[in-house]
């Protein structure tokens, strides 16, 4: 038996496929859709998934103000940030955020599902958050993908 041939391949920037990958994000919950993006953002659908490379796709996320929560998530629940300053504590519940940018709700989910540290903060700058259907992006033709056949 040769050795050589159990070898592992690893996936790098450079032999990764990276994809355009459109998602819509209309009617739903937000938990659930940051999931299944990180997953996408990570490479988890791929057969060359590997842990320690951004070997994932870019995702586009369309529709972000029409998302949704369960519960009394949308008045009960705290985003909290700091200023820096003294008495610098801010807090805001999702109603509030999602009046002045629903985006960031979803950019706050999907970065907590990701992980912490360089490769996190590399895999971040994969996905694109916009409300409403435009998005600048239909030169890189991204694909539909239908979040209900994702695991």
């Amino acid at each position: 038996m040769d050795a050589l041939s159990y070898k592992t391949k690893f996936a790098n920037k450079a032999t990764s496929d990276k994809e355009w990958l459109l998602v819509d994000a209309n009617n739903e919950v937000v938990g659930r859709l940051a999931t299944k993006v990180a997953m996408l953002l990570r490479g988890k659908h791929k057969t060359s998934y590997t842990p320690h490379s951004d070997s994932g796709s870019n995702v586009i996320i369309i529709n972000a103000e029409k998302v949704r929560f369960t519960g009394k998530k949308l008045t009960d629940k705290e985003y909290v940030r700091y200023t820096g300053f003294q008495s610098g504590q801010r807090f805001t519940t999702p109603k509030e955020l999602m009046l002045k940018k629903p985006e960031e709700i979803l950019t706050h989910a999907i970065h907590g599902m990701l992980p912490k540290g360089p490769l996190g903060r590399a895999l971040n700058t994969n996905v694109r958050i916009f409300v409403g259907t435009e998005h600048g992006y239909d030169a890189q033709q991204p694909k539909k993908v239908d979040l209900s056949k994702i695991k």
